[in-house]
């Protein structure tokens, strides 16, 4: 159109969850609006807006990671349907859970294509990742194994991070440009600084960026110190594009992660605590990229990726549970057999080196328009643990794992009447540990049927398979759980007295979840005024996983300690996890508002006993304004989650809780921008995830304490550009914002 502009704007934080809108196109004579949906390629590998997707998407871009000033990578998914995260205050790292599923790679997480397979066994997590928001150039989020293309495992879902690009950085026809950012925070103290240059030639482009966080031990929302909150985290990023020929794309890149902290709770009297950690983590990525993609050509349009990671944990043990010496230490220094003495170290390392490829093909025949998809993944994990006086290196067992897959995929449209999307994917596993020796593979297919594809209601049905291999500690966790010194409820079958013992389990079978999903999208512009926008996805789902596996106890029951005399990780014959969710937005420019939501339930189907980590119901609402000629932007996003209490009785359940959050942005001029948030208006108290007990009356403390969120927390931030033709503070660049 003649005479329009394009500018970005600054969107609903709590419209994570939502297909939203990320670029408007501004008429100077009539100030309408156009959407342009964010593009992704999540749900087939295949470029498409997210609105048009027939799978439960959900994006966010680096508009939303900017308006909420985000500390950890957890809040940029409040309002996520079907997404939560089980952080711990004395871990910076995150673990995800999607609709009811998480740990051991049930949530397929990558970075630039790079899977995240960290895991080790505590009482936290079984799996998590490391990545800072400076860092997040934007998120795509499939739920459920509607995206079994991805890979071996994500009988979850699937989330990938694009960290940043010279794109993001520089505008159009700049070669070069800094960006830096300085933000400040309450509730006892944080502070955080990055700043990234880039530059690009006409044959390619590079950024290079650092990152540093420091926040100190923050409040609950009950005034109570959570000790060990306190992280020193630093992230560095350097990416390279190059354009060798037409059509071509490489890219080279690299992400590291630093961050030190102490990993564990002292003691909250009456209560006793756990031993302490000084922890230092490294995680790195390294990939390769190679595009291609011509519009002529519909024969090739290649993607390939090969990548490596490395988590390295090592932790110096600085503090007991007691200060007493103990003989097992030879009267030195406090400890016992489980955690090992004052001043021992332990380590844990987690090489994962993999690939993937894929190539899509494009013709008409019949009336159709047809893409076939074909490729192949593969990964490997490389584990090994020392804990020379503890259990470390018992509950997280060193080995090998392999894992190899191929799919094929056919999506066709006839004209917009119908898409119909057919795939089916072949699995491989095999691990090695100590001589031991497992494999197994399997077949999965997927249908999709939509009606009326890209236009403005599209209903459509969904069956979906996806398989998970059993992991190395899954398999081969065994021995004693140590006492600490105290007397033994039970001797196990090496000799050693235990609370219990874990029982090493090689015959474990692969879980396979077999999703159903109906659903529909929206998509209507100039709903009630021109230019404004409205868009929504509502789908509901049963997820029913077979094998499911699950560490069960069996054998006599402890009254004392509340345990059985054996564990094992075994499979359930059937697990089923159904609920609804929606996610929907409505932008009239000047205006926003959103309201996205979930509804969950899932159940052991042998037992009739509640999964423990299905998330609670939650409704999300947002309201925005933007003011000043669109340089202010002010939204408020409220949460409100309810209690979990359909668990094992051996948990302690959740409550309800409202979550507010304030946030807004003020563009001094076009390249700088100041930020403001108030995270935890209402200084809400709330664990987001149940505790395991450790006897009938008492719980976990290490988890329970560590669970708690931050109360109230003001933040502010300010980011500058700079680059060539434009400074931040010249007269010209403050007049040219200036009210008039």
């Amino acid at each position: 159109m003649a005479g329009t502009t394009k500018r970005s704007i600054a969107l609903p934080g709590s419209a994570c969850a939502l297909v939203l809108l990320s670029t408007v196109t501004f008429s100077p004579a009539s100030a309408q609006v156009t959407v342009l949906d964010p593009i992704t390629i999540i749900a087939s590998k295949t470029e498409e807006y997210a609105i048009d997707a027939l799978a439960p998407v959900s994006t966010i871009r680096l508009d939303q990671v900017n308006q909420i000033l985000p500390s950890r990578a957890s809040q940029l998914f409040i309002a996520t349907p079907g997404v939560t995260f089980q952080d711990r205050a004395d871990e910076p790292a995150g673990a995800i859970n999607i609709r009811g599923l998480q740990d051991f790679g049930r949530v397929a997480v990558l970075i630039d294509g790079a899977r995240q397979n960290s895991q080790r066994t505590g009482h936290f997590a079984n799996g998590f990742f490391y990545l800072e928001p400076e860092m997040i150039g934007g998120v795509d989020v499939v739920r459920g194994p509607a995206a079994n293309i991805y890979g071996s495992g994500a009988i979850g879902g699937v989330v990938a991070f694009r960290t940043k690009e010279a794109s993001d950085i520089l505008r159009p026809n700049q070669l070069w440009a800094v960006e830096t950012n300085l933000g400040a925070g309450s509730n006892t103290g944080y502070g955080q600084f990055s700043a990234f240059a880039a530059s690009r030639t006409a044959n390619g482009d590079v950024i290079a960026g650092i990152s540093h966080r420091d926040q100190s031990n923050y409040k609950d929302g009950s005034n109570f110190l959570v000790r060990n909150s306190w992280q020193q985290v630093t992230s560095g990023l350097l990416k390279a594009n190059f354009m060798p020929a037409d059509g071509h794309k490489i890219t080279i890149g690299g992400i590291f992660n630093d961050s030190q902290y102490n990993f564990g709770q002292p003691p909250r009297p009456p209560l006793g605590g756990t031993s302490i950690y000084a922890t230092g983590t490294q995680n790195f990525t390294v990939n390769s990229r190679w595009r291609y993609e011509k519009p002529e050509d519909r024969l090739f349009n290649f993607d390939g990726n090969v990548y490596w990671n490395r988590t390295d944990t090592n932790q110096l043990k600085i503090a007991h549970t007691t200060t007493t010496n103990s003989a097992y230490c030879g009267g030195v220094a406090p400890g016992n057999n489980i955690t090992g003495c004052v001043g021992d170290t332990r380590g844990f390392l987690l090489d994962t080196l993999g690939f993937d490829l894929n190539n899509t093909s494009r013709f008409e025949f019949a009336g159709w328009r047809h893409a076939i998809t074909v490729g192949s993944d593969f990964f490997t994990d490389q584990v090994s643990t020392f804990d020379p006086r503890g259990t470390g290196d018992l509950t997280t067992p060193g080995g090998r794992r392999n894992v190899f897959g191929g799919f094929l995929q056919w999506k066709g449209t006839y004209g917009g009447l119908l898409e119909f999307i057919a795939a089916g994917r072949y699995d491989q596993y095999q691990f090695n540990a100590g001589g031991i020796e497992n494999d197994k593979s399997r077949f999965s297919p997927k249908i999709t049927v939509g009606l009326f594809p890209a236009q403005t209601v599209t209903p459509y049905v969904s069956y979906a398979e996806g398989y998970r291999s059993p992991t190395l500690t899954e398999s081969l966790v065994i021995g004693a759980h140590p006492t600490g010194g105290g007397p033994g409820a039970f001797v196990c079958p090496d000799g050693n007295p235990g609370f219990f013992c874990f029982a090493q389990n090689l015959n474990l079978r692969p879980e396979v979840g077999k999703n159903k999903e109906i659903a529909i999208n929206f998509k209507f512009d100039n709903v009630f005024q021109r230019g404004d926008a409205f868009r929504a996805k509502f789908n509901i789902f049963r997820n029913d996983v077979e094998d499911f596996i699950e560490l069960t106890g069996f054998g006599a029951f402890s009254v004392v300690y509340q345990t059985f005399n054996f564990y094992q990780y075994q499979n359930i014959s059937s697990a089923r996890i159904e609920g609804a969710e929606f996610e929907s937005t409505y932008d009239a420019g000047t205006w926003f508002a959103g309201l996205s939501g979930q509804h969950q339930k899932g159940r052991n189907q042998v037992t009739n006993v509640g999964l423990v980590n299905i998330q609670p119901d939650k409704i999300v609402s947002t309201f925005g304004v933007r003011l000043l000629d669109r340089r202010l932007t002010a939204m408020v996003r409220w949460a409100a989650v309810s209690g979990h209490n359909d668990l094992p009785a051996n948990y302690v359940p959740t409550e309800s809780y409202n979550l507010v959050n304030l946030h807004i942005a003020y563009k001094m001029t076009e390249s700088a921008t100041l930020s403001f948030n108030v995270d935890n208006l209402l200084n809400e108290f709330y664990h987001q995830y149940p505790v395991v007990r450790s006897t009938p009356t008492d719980a976990q403390n290490d988890s329970l304490w560590a669970s708690a969120a931050a109360g109230i927390t003001f933040k502010a931030a300010l980011k500058v550009r700079f680059g060539d033709g434009e400074n931040a503070f010249t007269p010209a660049a403050l007049a040219a914002v200036a009210p008039h």
